[in-house]
């Protein structure tokens, strides 16, 4: 059985077969910024390259004699990126009449892929991207070993790799996790008052206003409370297995997980809202996260009506109708707000 570690490495070698196709059949300045880009976005897209120019048995046939891979890591390490010898330049075209035209643009881009994996895994270097989502949109965001980062609604994620660490900050929102297997290079989530560990695991992870919410769907994930909480210098976690969440709040970590509302915590991946005897005030709140025009419970008794049911979250209308069509609730809908009170 194909593990999703195995699917992710097997998807880069593809991409790794192809540039090397491309380096080796001569590419353009546009091209060659795209490479770099890839190739530097992560070790396993070194790795993979190197793994295929090795099997193609170009390397050593590609080399140029007159350049030694210590000068170009010298001259990488000093110079500014335009002084770099590029795939396709005279200095490597000078030797065209020696050795084929088709192996000066592979030998070229082997010894670029050395020299980057040397540069980066001689240093601590830490690439941080952020990635966020507009009020109701959903996307699927790709993380630099390929993993999948589908986010939902107003979200907001910083993510920072390194040699040494994979950390994810949440500033808000809801976030699932596919993470990739690696023992020596732990996964960390930061989301509000919760610190979340995983080495191989698929995890949802839902930054609310007073608490963060984790629910596991495979694998295992240890909980603690984030580093800036009071009483996280002791330490303590708590493991969370497949099919078990846990709720952290400030300074309030439970002593150990509970079955999860599953189909409701996965919920928005289907773009859908499932509440099951839940007060109406937190129903009509995760509305408001998709929808244009905020809903407002007015009526502090109304707010706490416990209510079940399964909507679109693109569906306000109907969520309208279901409460028009409950007992003694007035529904007005304005151009700004919907408008929800007893009669």
């Amino acid at each position: 059985m194909m593990t999703s570690r195995d699917s992710t490495r097997l998807n880069i070698a593809g991409q790794a077969a192809e540039w090397f196709v491309a380096n080796r059949e001569g590419t353009n300045p546009a091209q060659r910024a795209t490479f770099a880009a890839w190739l530097k976005s992560s070790p396993m897209h070194v790795e993979e390259y190197l793994g295929i120019a090795l099997l193609a048995r170009d390397l050593r046939a590609a080399a140029d004699p007159e350049i030694s891979l210590e000068a170009l890591l010298a001259q990488a390490r000093t110079s500014h990126e335009a002084d770099v010898p590029r795939i396709g330049s005279d200095r490597f075209a000078q030797r065209q009449g020696s050795a084929p035209w088709r192996f000066a643009a592979a030998a070229a881009a082997t010894l670029a892929a050395i020299a980057v994996a040397a540069l980066w895994w001689r240093s601590d270097r830490v690439v941080t991207t952020h990635y966020t989502t507009r009020h109701g949109e959903r996307i699927t965001e790709r993380l630099a070993d390929d993993s999948p980062l589908p986010l939902d609604t107003d979200t907001s994620v910083t993510v920072r790799y390194s040699r040494a660490q994979r950390l994810v900050e949440i500033e808000r929102g809801q976030v699932l996790f596919d993470v990739a297997h690696e023992p020596g290079r732990a996964f960390r989530v930061i989301a509000g008052s919760a610190e979340v560990v995983a080495v191989g695991t698929r995890c949802d992870v839902y930054l609310q206003h007073d608490s963060t919410l984790v629910t596991v769907l495979a694998g295992q994930v240890t909980v603690g409370l984030a580093p800036s909480e009071p009483g996280a210098a002791a330490g303590r976690t708590v493991p969370v297995r497949a099919g078990q969440q846990i709720r952290v709040a400030p300074g309030d970590l439970p002593a150990q997980a509970e079955s999860a509302q599953m189909e409701r915590n996965t919920a928005w991946l289907r773009r859908q809202i499932v509440f099951e005897q839940e007060p109406l005030g937190a129903v009509a709140a995760e509305f408001s996260r998709y929808s244009a025009t905020p809903i407002e419970i007015e009526t502090p008794s109304l707010r706490a009506l416990v209510i079940s049911g399964t909507f679109s979250a693109d569906d306000t209308e109907s969520f309208v109708a279901f409460l028009r069509s409950l007992e003694g609730v007035r529904v007005e809908v304005t151009a700004s707000r919907i408008r929800v009170s007893r009669m």
